[in-house]
């Protein structure tokens, strides 16, 4: 599949047309950024790795019929996905809480919710990312209410998929932000990444920050905090190019098989 003319660059990620006008190439940056672009940083290797955790995320929550962009990983930075037109929203779901929301409504940080909260935020930078209601969504024709509870069941199973998934590895699934695209047959699918870009991970023993809050947090260390969550998903291969790092504790959670 050859790479064509760029369609899009974002802060981490770069569209680039194919021959097939439904399929292009997403390209993954080494790029950190941070509190809507006021933070930046490149960092060797981040964009190799969110390419093959998102690859692995994908393909999984396929296999249980969430429909999603990716067709296959090309190489150590790119994937051939559908062409969708994304939504203009950020979908947010929360299992504990941390962040932002911590700081609105002044809940104690790492409170764990009753029930996952879903939360919308407009993607505009410009704005800032401002939250918003389902009845702005509704209101400003973004979705429409069969669309948006179509959505919001989509975001519970996935949330269920990825807690499993994680808890299994012995990482806590905190929080994370998805996005959903149009195709050229007007069908919603998952699109974008889920990776430690798009998550906020936690060991559940040390409750150590395995994602892209070690970069807003000045804490160091995310590329090898990246590569311990793929050293978990059994993805980190050498053909990443990434020395891997050892961790002078190992964290990873045995967990007993079923009788």
């Amino acid at each position: 599949m050859k790479k064509k003319k760029k369609l899009y660059e974002g802060k981490a990620k770069i569209i680039f047309a194919t021959e097939e006008k439904n399929l292009v190439i997403q390209h993954f940056k080494d790029d950190a950024t941070a509190f809507n672009n006021q933070k930046k940083s490149v960092i060797d290797g981040k964009g190799i790795l969110n390419n093959r955790i998102s690859e692995h995320i994908l393909n999984n929550l396929g296999q249980i019929g969430i429909k999603n962009h990716l067709v296959k990983r090309l190489n150590m930075r790119e994937q051939l996905v559908h062409h969708v037109k994304i939504i203009p929203i950020e979908f947010i779901v929360r299992n504990i809480a941390t962040g932002s929301l911590t700081k609105r409504l002044g809940i104690e940080d790492g409170s764990v919710l009753e029930r996952p909260l879903i939360e919308y935020c407009l993607k505009n930078d410009e704005l800032g990312d401002p939250i918003v209601s389902r009845e702005h969504i509704l209101t400003f024709n973004w979705l429409n209410i069969v669309e948006l509870d179509w959505i919001s069941k989509e975001l519970l199973r996935i949330n269920d998929f990825l807690q499993g998934m994680f808890r299994g590895i012995g990482i806590k699934l905190v929080d994370f932000k998805v996005e959903f695209g149009k195709t050229n047959e007007n069908k919603i699918i998952l699109a974008d990444e889920i990776s430690p870009d798009t998550c906020r991970l936690w060991d559940s023993s040390t409750e150590k920050k395995l994602d892209k809050d070690r970069f807003r947090q000045n804490l160091g260390n995310l590329v090898e905090a990246y590569q311990e969550v793929a050293r978990r998903l059994g993805i980190l291969h050498l053909e990443s190019n990434i020395r891997p790092i050892k961790f002078s504790k190992p964290t990873a959670v045995k967990l007993k098989k079923n009788k």
